[in-house]
Formats: C-alpha cells, sequence, structure tokens
C-alpha cells in the first residue's frame, strides 16, 4: 500500500511540472534533422494455402436438400388433331339364346334317351319350369339269362321369383325306375344238373321297382344376416314294401365383425325307414336317425393369403334306438399364393357327419337288396395339402395328398347264398349286394391337368390313386385303388365338333362262392374272395348345327367293346351307339 502511495504522488508531481512547463514556454521552435540512411522495410514469410485442402468436418460433404415447386399453366393452342378412324374388327355372330330345348336318341340295345325342359317367364320376374326325362334299355347282353332291361323316368317341376335382393323357388318332382338283378353266378350252370338249372332259373323274380317324391324350396336374400336356406323333403319305396322319408334343412347366417365375414350354418337332418324282411327271411325291422348340426366359420384375408376357421358340432339321436352321440369336427382351410395366380399352395383339415339313406344307396347300386342296414359315417378327419394353379395362360393344375379317417364307412359286398335260404325272392340267388360298415383310413393322390388351347379346342385329364387299411373286413370292398378319365372336346368347323371321353378303374375285390357239396341237394357252396379286373371305357360324340335351332349328333358308348363288370356278375352292355336331334325352342 505504502508503495502505490508513492508511485501515484509521484505521478501527480511530474504532471504538475509537465503542465507548469508548456505554459512557461509556448514556442518550441523548428530544427533540421538529417537522415543519415534509408529505411529498408523486410517482408516476412507467408503461410501458403495447400493446393488439396482436407476436411475434417463430415457436415461438409452433405449436399443441401433443395426444394422446389412447379407450378403448371395451360397453354393456349390452335392445333387440332384430325380424328382417328378404328380398325374394323370381325365379331362373329352372337348366338341366339333359347328358353326351351327337346332332345331325343336311339339306338341298339333298345336304347332310348329323351329329355324335354321348358320355361316361362312370368310378370314381376316370376317363372316356372318344368323337365322330363327318360333313359331305357331293352337289355340283350350275351350270356345273361335273366332279364337285363331297365327304365328310369323323371318329372321334375319348379315355381320361383329373381329379384334383386330376393329369389325363391318351389319343387316337386317324381321319379320311377325299374331295374332288374340280373347277375346270376354262372357256377349255378356247371353245378346243377340241367332239368334243376332251369327250375332254379325260372323261379326267380328278378324285377325291382323304385319310386321317389321329394318338395324342396330355397330362399336367398342378399341385404340381411339371413343369406340363404332350404328344405327338401323325400319319399323313397320300392316293389318290396321296403320306404324311407327324409327331411332336410339347412338355414345360413352371414355378416361381418371388424371386416370380418363370419358364416353359421345350421343342419337338421331326418331320416326314418323300415324293410319287410331281412335278406335271411326274418322279421320287418325299422331304423332311424336325426342330426343337428351347428358350423360357424369366419374368413380371413390378407394380401395373398386365405384362411377360413371353422367347426362343426352335430347331436345324432337314433330314433330306432338308444345310441345317441354328439361329435365335432374341423372344418379349417387356408391357401397362400405363392406366385400369384400361376401357384397356389392350399391345406386343410375337415370332418363331418355324413348321413347315409337307402335311397342314396340305390342311385350307387341299383342291385342292393332291400334289406340293408341304415347308419350315419362319422368320418373323423380329412387332412389335405396341394398345389394349384396355372402352368399357362390356358393351362391350370392342381395336385392334392390326403389322409381321411371314417368310422362307420359304408362299402357294397355281394350277398352270399344259402341254399336253405327260406326267403325265395329275387334278390337271394347271391345276385344282390349288401352294404356293410368298417372303420377305413385311405390315403390317397390327386392330380389334374385342364387346358384350352384354342377357343376350338379343350383338354383335361385327371387321376386318383387310392390305398385302404380296414379294422374288421378282410377288404376295402369294391373301393378301386386307381381311377383315371380324359376328355378332348373341338370344333371342327362352325358346324361340325367332336369329342372323346374315357375313363379307367382299377382292380376291386368282391365276394363270389365255390361248391363245396354237390352229391347232396341243394347243392352247398362256401365263400370266396374274388378280384375284379380292371377296365376302361371309351365314349366319343360327334355333332352337326345345322341352323340355330336344330343339331344332330351320334353317340358311341364303350366304342373298345370291353366285357367288364362293374359289379360282380354283372357285365354290361357291349358298343352302344345312339342317333338323335336336340331342338331349341321359345313359346
Amino acid at each position: 500500500m505504502k508503495v502505490t502511495k508513492y508511485i501515484v504522488a509521484s505521478f501527480l508531481v511530474f504532471s504538475l511540472q509537465l503542465s507548469f512547463g508548456q505554459k512557461k514556454d509556448e514556442n518550441i521552435g523548428s530544427e533540421v534533422v538529417n537522415v543519415v540512411k534509408p529505411y529498408t522495410p523486410t517482408i516476412s514469410d507467408a503461410f501458403k494455402v495447400k493446393e488439396t485442402p482436407s476436411f475434417e468436418d463430415e457436415e461438409t460433404n452433405k449436399k443441401e436438400e433443395i426444394k422446389y415447386n412447379i407450378f403448371s399453366f395451360p397453354v393456349a393452342s390452335t392445333f387440332t388433331p384430325s380424328k382417328g378412324k378404328a380398325a374394323g374388327v370381325d365379331k362373329s355372330a352372337k348366338e341366339k339364346l333359347f328358353s326351351n330345348y327337346l332332345t331325343l336318341a336311339a339306338g341298339n340295345y333298345g336304347n332310348i334317351n329323351a329329355e324335354l325342359f321348358v320355361t316361362q317367364t312370368l310378370e314381376n320376374n316370376d317363372y316356372v319350369g318344368a323337365m322330363l326325362r327318360h333313359s331305357s334299355s331293352q337289355g340283350g347282353i350275351e350270356e345273361v339269362v335273366l332279364d337285363d332291361k331297365f327304365y328310369d323316368t323323371a318329372l321334375d317341376f319348379t315355381y320361383g321369383s329373381k329379384n334383386r335382393d330376393l329369389s325363391w323357388n318351389a319343387d316337386l318332382g317324381y321319379q320311377n325306375q325299374v331295374y332288374n338283378w340280373y347277375g346270376v353266378n354262372p357256377i349255378f350252370q356247371t353245378s346243377l344238373p340241367q332239368p334243376f338249372y332251369d327250375e332254379f332259373i325260372e323261379a326267380i323274380d328278378e324285377k325291382q321297382t323304385y319310386h321317389t317324391i321329394n318338395v324342396g324350396g330355397r330362399l336367398s336374400l342378399k341385404e340381411s344376416i339371413f343369406k340363404e336356406g332350404e328344405v327338401k323333403f323325400t319319399r323313397f319305396w320300392d316293389a318290396f314294401s321296403s320306404s324311407e322319408n327324409r327331411f332336410y334343412a339347412k338355414p345360413s347366417l352371414e355378416f361381418e365383425v371388424m371386416d370380418e365375414k363370419i358364416k353359421a350354418n345350421f343342419i337338421f337332418d331326418y331320416i326314418n325307414g323300415s324293410f319287410d324282411k331281412s335278406y335271411e327271411g326274418g322279421e320287418a325291422f325299422k331304423y332311424g336317425n336325426t342330426n343337428v348340426g351347428f358350423h360357424p366359420s369366419f374368413q380371413i384375408n390378407r394380401d395373398d393369403v386365405s384362411i377360413n376357421l371353422g367347426a362343426a358340432f352335430f347331436y345324432s339321436v337314433a330314433t330306432e334306438g338308444s345310441d345317441n352321440k354328439f361329435f365335432i369336427y374341423p372344418q379349417i382351410n387356408a391357401s397362400y399364393k405363392v406366385v400369384g395366380d400361376l401357384m397356389i399352395a392350399y391345406a386343410g383339415a375337415e370332418g363331418t357327419l355324413k348321413q347315409n339313406s337307402y335311397r342314396d344307396f340305390v342311385q350307387q347300386n341299383f342291385f342292393v337288396s332291400p334289406t340293408l342296414a341304415i347308419g350315419p359315417t362319422d368320418q373323423k378327419y380329412d387332412i389335405y395339402v396341394g398345389l394349384r394353379g396355372k402352368l399357362a395362360n390356358t393351362i391350370g393344375y392342381n395336385i392334392r395328398g390326403s389322409l381321411m379317417n371314417e368310422d362307420y364307412k359304408a362299402m357294397f359286398r355281394s350277398n352270399l347264398y344259402d341254399s336253405y335260404n327260406t326267403n325265395k325272392e329275387g334278390y337271394t340267388h347271391a345276385n344282390s349286394f349288401d352294404v356293410v360298415y368298417d372303420n377305413v383310413k385311405t390315403v390317397s393322390f390327386y392330380g389334374e391337368l385342364k387346358a384350352d388351347f384354342s377357343k376350338n379346342v379343350s383338354f383335361g385329364i385327371n387321376g386318383t390313386f387310392s390305398t385302404y387299411t380296414t379294422d374288421v373286413e378282410e377288404e376295402s370292398w369294391n373301393l378301386p385303388g386307381l381311377q383315371l378319365a380324359a376328355n378332348l372336346d373341338f370344333n371342327i368347323t362352325e358346324k361340325w365338333y367332336a369329342g372323346t371321353k374315357v375313363f379307367f378303374v382299377g382292380e376291386r375285390k368282391d365276394l363270389t362262392f365255390v361248391p363245396t357239396a354237390l352229391a347232396i341237394f341243394p347243392p352247398q357252396y362256401a365263400p370266396e374272395t374274388i378280384t375284379l379286373d380292371s377296365y376302361f371305357d371309351l365314349n366319343a360324340h360327334l355333332g352337326y348345327k345345322h341352323n340355330e335351332r336344330m343339331t344332330f349328333f351320334l353317340k358311341g358308348n364303350n366304342l373298345a367293346g370291353q366285357d367288364y363288370q362293374k359289379w360282380v356278375n354283372y357285365p354290361v352292355q357291349g358298343i352302344q351307339v345312339l342317333l338323335g336331334a336336340n331342338y331349341k325352342f321359345d313359346f
């Protein structure tokens, strides 16, 4: 602090002396200065910038984003282009559609085919229609000793209405069918003396007649949760006092929840019937079953994936017994577009409870005996995977493999011959078929190829290879291991057309019988398993369109002349040729 005070005081004294000095002598005067040496400045080295600078800052490498807008505005122009003229296209004449038609055809073996369809539109989009169908043959198969003719006639009526939001129809039909149990085993001719054989054949009344009446209807709504429903009642009976009643109803609901489509089907299937006697001539017996089902499902669609998830619930009541059961089945399937529509993979697991009926068995095999056991088939599951798509725009394919498990599966098996059978009806001479049930597992592979080479040529071929495993029965009776089918249709000219179909059925197993004691009367026979040969059937047709109304055609069946048996001891007709015409008309 003392030092600081001395410095400040000295500075003040010096300032006062200077100020006093200036005031004392204000004229300083002039003085000459001689420069002995001139000033020589020097320049220091400058910092040189490098030619290729280095940038350590990463931000300098980023390009500045430029945002801009383009404002377009019309420009006036007086240019007017000349109008072009469309090139001419050759159009084929539009074929006129007719509401009614009549078809008649006749051929060898006394074969006659006839079909008449008529329909008329009424007021308020109502319509009425009728259809008459007839197919018959006078028989004449070689080496058949019994009558082998048949008749099949059906008449159906319908009345309905079609509107944008509502459509419905009511149906009524009747069908009459006449067939004969002509499949007598030729072993009788070799094992029986001629007089006894003639008497044996003469005593057989081989004729069987079937009758069917059906009444039903269908209703469809578009703008409603209730989408559609159908009901049908069928009455079926034959010439041996057998009868069957069946009522079927299936209402369907459909609605959306969170953009997902949900469906719900309700099923009511009731059947009851009776047979006049058993195969051995026992007392009459009845059968009956009621299946009530509920099948909900919903569908998921996501880009190339489609999934349908559902289940089927059935409660089955045996009306002629106490065997009531509850069943649950999967109803799941999905598909995935691997390569668009060219390759679609699909898979599924489905099951159901199938109601069997006497009429359904007759339509599959007209030569069953009126002594069948009738019950539903429990199809536990059918698991399958496949691939379908297109090899080209006009060629489609489908391949599939499946595993099916069925309990109480129905199979046709030849009835045995009992020499002491007291029931001497026309079907008890080992010339009819029974229905047997077993638990069957089926592994099958299916392939199909379809091609439309042009608008004038189309081709298709498909085949199924199957193997069967049974629990109780020795064989999978009358179930073929291989089935093939192919068709080719083409237009030769605008007037002429032709086509061909061929199908192949592999070997099947059934029962026959062999004599064991011929020395006694009547002779005794024992059952024996037989293998039915495979067969193929070639069919073809040729047609000529005379005009828009009239067409003539020629059809040929079994053109290869295959003397095969579809059922054991039931040979088919040889080469069959039918000549006919089809006429279209309007009222």
